[in-house]
C-alpha cells in the first residue's frame, strides 16, 4: 500500500490530479446508480411491497437497464425553446454537482487527506459551487418556452435561494466552534465531540434545509404533478432529463457528504473504534444520512408552497441567526 501510495506521488501533478478525478467520478456515478436502486428497495420494503427485482439477481441490474433506457429514448427540443441554452442547461446542474467533489475529503492518511484538491477555504467553496446549480434549473425552465417548466424554475430558484440563506447560517457556528474554513480542519476539531452536540438547533436547521435544497420530499414542491404536471423539467426527454435526475442525487449525495464533515464527526470513529478505517466511517455516516433522506420521502406528505416558503423565511432564517448569536456570545465569554 504505501509503496503504491509513493508511485502515486511521483507523478506529476496534473496526471495525479487527473487519475483522481476519474476514480472519484467513477465512484460517485456509481454510488449514484446504486443509491437510488436502494432507494427503491427501501421505499418498497417500508410499504409492503417487494420493489425492483425483474432485472439481475435482487434487481442489481435495474440501473444499468435505466440508464439504457433514457439513452435510447427519444430526444425531442420544442419548437419554441432557446436551442442552446435549453441544451446547456442539464449540464450546468451535472458540472455543479459534480465540482464540489473536487474539495471533499473522504479520509485521512498519514500524507494528508484523501481528496483532490485540499483548499483552506474548502466550505466556501462549496457555498459557491452549491449556489450557482440553480442556474441550471432556472434557465431549464425559462428556455423550455413554455409556461409549466417556467413556473416550476421560478419556483425553484425562489426555494432553494430561501432555504439556502438559512443553511449558510447553520454553517457559521460549525466555523466559529471549528476556528477554520478548511473543511479537513472542521474535521479535525471534532476529535472529542462532533458538532451536533454543541450545534443541535444548527444542525437540525441544516437537515431541514438540505432537504428544501435538493426539492425532496416533503418539500418537492418544483416537482408537484397536480399544480405543474412535472416542474422545470416537464419539456426534457431522453439522456437530458436523465442528466438533471443525476444532478439532483448526486445533490443528494453532497449534503450527506457536507452534513457529515460538519456535524458528524467526519472520519473520526464513535466511540474509540479506530480499529475500522476512516473512511468506512465516513461512508457509513453518509449512508446513514441517505437512508434518512429516503426515510422522509416514504413517510411525509407535500407541504403546500406557500407554508414551505413561509417555514423557511418565518421559522428556519430567524432560528438560524438565533442560533448563530448565541454561538457567537458563548464562545466569546468563553474565550
Amino acid at each position: 500500500m504505501q509503496a503504491a501510495l509513493g508511485t502515486l506521488n511521483a507523478l506529476p501533478v496534473w496526471l495525479l490530479i487527473l487519475i483522481k478525478s476519474a476514480v472519484l467520478l467513477l465512484v460517485v456515478v456509481t454510488s449514484f446508480a446504486y443509491a437510488m436502486l436502494a432507494e427503491r428497495k427501501i421505499l418498497g420494503w417500508m410499504q409492503l411491497r417487494p420493489g425492483p427485482n425483474r432485472v439481475g439477481p435482487w434487481g442489481l441490474m435495474q440501473p444499468a437497464a435505466d440508464a439504457a433506457k433514457l439513452i435510447l429514448k427519444e430526444d425531442l427540443t420544442p419548437k419554441t425553446a432557446d436551442p442552446l441554452i435549453y441544451k446547456l442547461a442539464p449540464f450546468i446542474s451535472l458540472l455543479t454537482a459534480f465540482s464540489v467533489y473536487a474539495v471533499i475529503p473522504w479520509g485521512a492518511s498519514p500524507s494528508g487527506t484523501w481528496a483532490i484538491g485540499n483548499v483552506n477555504a474548502g466550505i466556501l467553496f462549496l457555498l459557491a459551487i452549491t449556489s450557482i446549480g440553480v442556474y441550471g434549473i432556472s434557465l431549464g425552465g425559462w428556455a423550455s418556452g413554455s409556461k409549466y417548466p417556467l413556473l416550476g424554475s421560478v419556483r425553484s430558484t425562489a426555494q432553494m435561494i430561501s432555504y439556502e440563506l438559512a443553511m449558510s447560517l447553520s454553517f457559521v457556528g460549525v466555523l466559529i466552534l471549528s476556528g477554520t474554513t478548511s473543511l479537513a480542519g472542521i474535521v479535525s476539531a471534532q476529535a472529542t465531540w462532533w458538532f451536533f452536540i454543541p450545534q443541535c438547533v444548527g444542525f437540525l436547521v441544516y437537515v431541514v434545509t438540505a432537504v428544501a435544497e435538493t426539492n425532496r420530499a416533503p418539500f418537492d414542491l418544483v416537482e408537484a404533478e397536480t399544480e405543474l404536471v412535472a416542474g422545470f423539467h416537464t419539456e426534457y426527454s431522453g439522456l437530458r432529463f436523465g442528466l438533471f435526475f443525476i444532478a439532483e442525487y448526486v445533490n443528494m449525495l453532497t449534503v450527506s457528504c457536507i452534513a457529515t464533515l460538519l456535524f458528524l464527526g467526519g472520519w473520526n470513529a464513535p466511540f474509540g473504534l479506530t480499529m475500522i478505517p476512516g473512511v468506512l466511517w465516513f461512508v457509513a455516516k453518509v449512508g446513514a444520512f441517505m437512508f434518512f433522506y429516503m426515510w422522509l420521502r416514504a413517510t411525509l406528505p407535500r407541504l403546500r408552497y406557500d407554508r414551505l416558503m413561509a417555514f423557511g423565511w418565518k421559522v428556519l432564517l430567524p432560528v438560524a441567526t438565533l442560533n448563530l448569536i448565541v454561538t457567537a456570545v458563548v464562545v466569546a465569554l468563553r474565550g
